[in-house]
């Protein structure tokens, strides 16, 4: 069976870790480098409680690549790392799979460009947890019937940005179905952002406490009743079977794919 070589970078992170761990113990996949600014020199299987894979962190993706020539890049940084990691993956035929939340329209534009120049696919997924996935699906489909609808999502309190991405997702494919969506009311707002913040006409509520992993709920009103379509991730493991499936197919692409959901038949 032929191996896909790939480089982590984030490699230290909460989810970097959790998806090392899953990309070292998959039989066709060698993980060939570890990218991050901390745990540097630290053997990335020692790391994740496995057996030494012979693969040290580095704080350099560039002497990365150039030594170990992998084909696909998984990343999971943050949006202006993210970005730079993806030039410089793509200027040398390497593949980016980016996990990373917060990269704007007009920079996956820029990305897309970059790998169409370069004959180099990319993935590009806001959520690699298929259960999130299929949730987003619903939703678009729910929003043909269901014009009113507000997300709420809910993650740890060290999560750096929001709205999550999902949620950003969500609304984007929801508004794409209905089109023009009416904006709630609002009515007196006696705290300010009381009704949460607006992305193509719907409300977004966002949540961060601990004990939280990653949760999302859409709840429709209509005429006489209301629909919720919610997804829970309890455990980071449920990203592995998503960024897997992605790092399998993104060789086979070329160009920016945003979303896993167009990497499954849905």
């Amino acid at each position: 069976m032929a191996t896909i070589r790939v480089v982590v970078t984030g490699a230290a992170g909460r989810m970097g870790r959790e998806m090392t761990k899953g990309l070292l113990q998959a039989e066709d996949i060698e993980v060939v480098g570890a990218v991050d600014r901390v745990a540097v020199g630290t053997d990335i299987g020692t790391l994740n409680g496995l057996q030494p894979a012979g693969v040290p962190i580095n704080d350099d993706l560039a002497a990365v690549i150039k030594t170990t020539r992998p084909q696909v890049m998984v990343d999971f940084t943050v949006a202006a790392a993210a970005l730079a990691n993806a030039r410089l993956a793509v200027e040398q035929g390497v593949c980016p799979v980016i996990g990373t939340t917060g990269i704007s329209l007009e920079q996956l534009d820029e990305l897309h460009q970059l790998c169409e120049a370069r004959q180099v696919g990319a993935v590009v997924a806001p959520n690699f947890s298929l259960g999130a996935v299929l949730m987003m699906h619903f939703a678009r489909q729910a929003a043909r019937y269901f014009p009113r609808a507000e997300i709420i999502e809910m993650h740890h309190e060290q999560k750096i940005d929001a709205p999550s991405g999902t949620a950003l997702k969500t609304a984007e494919l929801m508004a794409g179905e209905i089109g023009t969506v009416p904006a709630p009311p609002v009515g007196e707002e006696k705290a300010a952002r009381a009704r949460g913040a607006t992305h193509r006409g719907l409300s977004i509520h966002s949540l961060r406490l601990p004990g939280a992993v990653a949760h999302q709920e859409v709840i429709f009103g209509g005429q006489g009743q209301l629909l919720t379509i919610r997804h829970d991730t309890i455990s980071r493991e449920a990203f592995l079977p998503g960024l897997l499936l992605a790092v399998r197919r993104v060789l086979h692409l070329k160009g920016v794919v945003y979303g896993l959901e167009n990497l499954l038949e849905l």
